[in-house]
């Protein structure tokens, strides 16, 4: 039996999610605040492009915590950062979930935690990718897995279930007893090629195609690895190859990175940043958790991250309407990288 399932935002990741878990069966409700949304998932339901082949899938949405009935075993929570004390606040306080499962990007899980309480949540990423066509119309552009686990690294049957029920959404799915390495492999991921993606304005695919994206991407994966190896993180793999993979400390690297790229693209190309998306509909972005949890983690460790730190210097600028998304960002990525000197974002270059 699967229990009931709370989808705590119905988002690109979340939506996708719902749509699996409702056509295998499950019993889902999903929490949206956004009315036209939910109202187009209850009637006619959503409009889900998987993979080019389109279908309707009517899912029971509502857009407010107190048009809950019952308990839930499980809440996905699959919202941006901005937006989780709002939404899960009401949960917690009605008691309304047994546990909750933090599905977002970056560094989120302390953030979950500290609203649900202690003991109450389980770790979770996400592998593939979606994107949001606007309100009730999602599209799953990649195929991979979840990967869930309890933070201290045990067994439970909590974990062991929910692999279970989220293997209907994502065949391949496991739970794992690094879950701390799987997030931080993800967010090496996240950072570097959502990050290029939303500064350079393309898919993951854009940024490996560039030569100077390329060059960007294997720098800032090398910060980020170099971070997550200071703080004792057990990295593992994710797409098909182990983070060190994509490390580059000097030429004799390119070739060996350039091959783990290819096998990386072989999943992941068709994904579209959801930092860009952002961007694109003039919403703010989650680059303080992603890149920016890359920065704050350096700094506590007495290092830098330098460039990450020119990505969130650079999204957050575009939030503002200064500069916007193309691909001389990737120069200017490059250049930072090997010790050039990088302009001033040109304020002339706006955007609405």
């Amino acid at each position: 039996m699967s229990g009931r399932i709370l989808v705590v935002g119905a988002g690109a990741i979340g939506g996708v999610t719902a749509a699996h878990l409702t056509r295998a069966g499950h019993e889902v409700v999903v929490l949206d605040a956004d009315p036209e949304h939910v109202a187009l998932l209850n009637e006619p339901g959503l409009l889900f492009d998987e993979f080019g082949s389109c279908s309707r899938v009517l899912i029971r949405a509502v857009e407010s915590a107190e048009r809950l009935t019952g308990r839930f075993d499980y809440a996905l929570v699959t919202l941006k950062s901005l937006h989780l004390k709002a939404a899960l606040t009401p949960l917690v306080e009605g008691d309304l979930v047994e546990t909750y499962v933090s599905l977002g990007n970056g560094l989120v899980q302390d953030a979950v935690e500290e609203i649900v309480g202690p003991g109450r949540l389980v770790t979770g990423i996400v592998e593939w990718g979606a994107t949001n066509l606007g309100p009730g119309h999602l599209r799953q552009t990649t195929r991979a897995p979840f990967v869930v686990g309890e933070a201290d690294g045990s067994s439970s049957r909590r974990v062991s279930r929910l692999a279970e029920i989220l293997a209907d959404a994502a065949p391949g799915t496991r739970a794992s007893p690094q879950i701390s390495g799987q997030v931080w492999s993800k967010l090496l991921l996240n950072s570097t090629f959502s990050g290029l993606g939303a500064v350079g304005g393309g898919l993951y695919a854009d940024v490996a195609a560039d030569p100077v994206g390329r060059e960007a991407a294997f720098r800032l994966w090398t910060e980020g690895y170099d971070v997550a190896t200071a703080l004792g993180v057990r990295l593992d793999e994710i797409f098909g190859i182990h983070p060190s993979q994509l490390v580059v400390r000097s030429a004799g690297d390119v070739p060996a990175a350039t091959a783990a790229l290819a096998t990386v693209m072989s999943g992941a190309a068709a994904t579209k940043a959801s930092m860009l998306q952002d961007l694109e509909r003039g919403a703010l972005t989650e680059v303080d958790v992603i890149n920016g949890g890359v920065v704050a983690t350096a700094r506590r460790l007495g290092r830098s991250a330098p460039l990450n730190a020119e990505i969130v210097t650079l999204v957050h600028a575009y939030e503002q309407g200064v500069g916007a998304p193309g691909p001389g960002a990737f120069a200017r990525l490059a250049a930072l990288g090997a010790g050039r000197p990088v302009s001033p974002i040109p304020k002339e270059h706006t955007h609405g």
